[in-house]
């Protein structure tokens, strides 16, 4: 495995797989531009990557994708770069917690999805609800949940980083570039 290269892992809160990318690069922070997304934010980059489901199943993404964690933030963004434009799918989740070359979050269920033409959708609010029960999500996660919802809603209404389509298709080129010179 490449120094740069990691694996994603999304968990359910009992510790089950619930996804798996396998292949991902992370983009050296000296590669981000000074834009106020922070030193602490980590940017991982894939592109055909194969995806492994809880049941194991696999399938390959089709479109490259840009993502962004954070050490504090209960949420996790990431930029897929469509051939028309730009959309955003966002995870409720916990902070990432890297051992090695993988990074793990927990997946809190809710998502939100922003269309290339700025629409937005929160999803899978039932499947929520029920895993709350289910999985007995203590009031500290719900709250933690809840307030990442509000942030991330604040980060896309002011369109502040990531969501500005130049700054994900940056991100992308700096990978490719930094890709085609390992190569060479």
């Amino acid at each position: 495995m490449n120094k740069s290269q990691y694996v994603i892992r999304s968990i359910k809160h009992d510790g089950r797989l619930h996804r798996k990318w396998t292949t991902n690069w992370l983009l050296p922070n000296s590669c981000l531009p000074p834009d106020g997304m922070g030193e602490q934010t980590l940017v991982l980059i894939n592109d055909r990557t194969k995806v492994i489901e809880s049941d194991g199943s696999r399938w390959f993404t089709s479109i490259p994708g840009v993502a962004f964690f954070w050490p504090d933030r209960w949420y996790n963004i990431i930029a897929l770069i469509g051939a028309s434009g730009v959309s955003y799918y966002c995870n409720l989740a916990s902070p990432p917690q890297g051992s090695g070359r993988h990074l793990t979050y927990i997946d809190y269920d809710l998502d939100v999805v922003v269309a290339e033409n700025g629409t937005i959708r929160v999803e899978d609010e039932e499947e929520y609800e029920r895993n709350k029960l289910r999985y007995r999500y203590p009031l500290s996660v719900q709250y933690n949940v809840d307030q990442g919802l509000r942030q991330l809603m604040d980060c896309i209404s002011e369109r502040r980083p990531p969501f500005q389509a130049d700054l994900a298709l940056y991100c992308y080129q700096m990978w490719k570039e930094r890709k085609s010179e390992e190569h060479s």
